[in-house]
């Protein structure tokens, strides 16, 4: 796991940053702002009220962030495993 390289980090922290973004930070804006954190509907089914953030804006990040992941994940597959070299030297001694 020591060799990662850009498109692995980079992989990872765009999906990380957008469900964190998604899940927590707009969670924790909510919270702050007092917003109901479930739509409020009336008795005939109309919804009056949503919290500060629309459902799909949440949902929307946190499914970009799963697609990038999905997306990584096809690249690893399609991506040939380089084979591993032994870099030791033989060292042999001599009669």
């Amino acid at each position: 796991m020591d060799d990662l390289n850009t498109i692995d980090k980079a992989a990872m922290f765009l999906s990380t940053g957008l469900m964190f973004l998604g899940i927590v930070v707009l969670g924790f804006v909510e919270t702050l702002t007092g917003q109901p954190h479930f739509p409020i509907a009336t008795e005939g089914g109309e919804v009056v009220a949503y919290g500060t953030f629309g459902p799909t804006l949440r949902t929307g990040l946190v499914i970009a962030g799963l697609v990038v992941l999905l997306v990584y994940a096809v690249y690893k597959l399609a991506t040939p495993v380089e084979p591993a070299t032994d870099e030791t030297t033989d060292v042999s001694t001599a009669d």
